[in-house]
């Protein structure tokens, strides 16, 4: 049963094909039934399944984020304070 494109539960087909590599945002495996989400991260390549619980959702782009590479980001983004200098 999926979420949406970018959030779904995962299934044995999926399980059996990304538990040999786990998670890229924790190295956890991965089990039958439990929210997953596909999410950009400080890996290379693409957006990849990871937990859902290691995700953020980025309004502004309508996606998914690791929490650590989403909190970096954040962390180097100036912060828009409406003053002018």
């Amino acid at each position: 049963m999926k979420y949406n494109s970018q959030r779904f539960i995962m299934d044995r087909e999926q399980l059996n094909a990304l538990n040999a590599e786990g998670c890229p945002a924790c190295g956890g495996k991965f089990t039958l039934g439990e929210p997953v989400v596909l999410a950009c991260g400080a890996w290379e390549g693409g957006p990849k399944v990871i937990h859902d619980n290691e995700a953020v959702f980025d309004r502004r782009n309508q996606s998914y984020v690791e929490r650590k590479c989403y909190a970096a980001r954040m962390a180097s983004t100036p912060v828009n304070t409406g003053v002018s200098p």
